[in-house]
């Protein structure tokens, strides 16, 4: 089995598992030591633990419980890829819920979980402006409401909780040409990552890193009018990591590629009234 870590933090590590087992190949346990959730992408496999036997299939759920051992076949068909939220302890109490909703085995293939699923590769693939943590956050707490069967109460932001958001926006903006994360702006209000992205989404209507990538692409448009600082030193110095991340999340935002978006602002006005080119 090939692992890839995608994400590490202080509450919450993603990995990527591809496994290339078949009917041939003798299975064996694994013991858990925490919570996970590993989300199927492709492939199938079976999976034997104390709530009994599964077989999971494409956007099947395998839910990990510490100190329960699972024992994972493939005798239908070789091989499966998953994704793995690997989650700290206190994110799962933050998250609320019996600790028996973790001890369910396996999730079917769920609506509501699969296209969280899917969204979640998507941000690992560098395609989505939500942070994988975040998108992890959200997986794990629409689990757990499906699993209680209730939907979280919603509430009223109240003036503190409201400057809090704020701020803390106004840091991420002031910071944005770094690497910034989802614990280190929670560190700057207080707050656990958990409940300080329930809080900043509920008073400002996007996640913090919906923000961060969106002041970098605020700042990039700016930079984009100066015709003497090359479209490369621009993806890098608002805090991109690479410059085709840069032009694909700017050419998503804005229709056009940075470039036919210097020369609009050069006059060329007709390039921002052409039908918007997002692929």
């Amino acid at each position: 089995m090939d692992a890839t870590t995608l994400l590490t933090t202080g509450s919450m590590t993603v990995s990527e598992f591809r496994c290339d087992a078949g009917p041939d190949d003798q299975p064996f346990a694994e013991c858990r030591t925490g919570h996970s959730l590993a989300y199927v992408r492709s492939g199938s496999f079976g999976c034997r633990c104390r709530a009994g036997f599964f077989e999971l299939v494409a956007g099947s759920m395998l839910v990990g419980a510490p100190g329960d051992e699972y024992t994972c076949t493939h005798e239908h068909v070789s091989g499966d890829v998953c994704l793995s939220f690997f989650l700290g302890e206190d994110l799962v109490d933050n998250l609320g819920g019996r600790r028996e909703a973790w001890q369910v085995g396996a999730m079917p293939p769920l609506s509501e979980l699969m296209v969280l699923g899917e969204l979640a590769q998507t941000a690992a693939d560098g395609n989505s402006d939500l942070g994988l943590d975040e998108i992890g956050q959200i997986l794990a707490g629409r689990f757990i409401d499906i699993v209680s069967d209730k939907a979280r109460k919603r509430t009223t932001p109240t003036a503190r909780d409201r400057r809090r958001a704020v701020e803390a926006a106004l840091w991420i903006d002031d910071n944005s040409h770094a690497e910034v994360d989802l614990e280190q702006t929670a560190r700057q209000t207080g707050l656990s990552p958990f409940h300080f992205l329930r809080l900043f989404s509920g008073v400002l209507g996007v996640t913090p890193h919906q923000y961060l990538v969106r002041s970098r692409l605020r700042h990039a448009a700016r930079l984009l009018t100066d015709d003497d600082i090359a479209i490369t030193d621009i993806a890098y110095d608002v805090g991109f990591g690479d410059l085709s991340n840069f032009v694909r999340t700017f050419r998503r935002a804005a229709g056009v590629s940075p470039t036919k978006f210097r020369q609009a602002s050069r006059g060329q006005r007709k390039i921002l009234q052409e039908p918007l080119a997002l692929n």
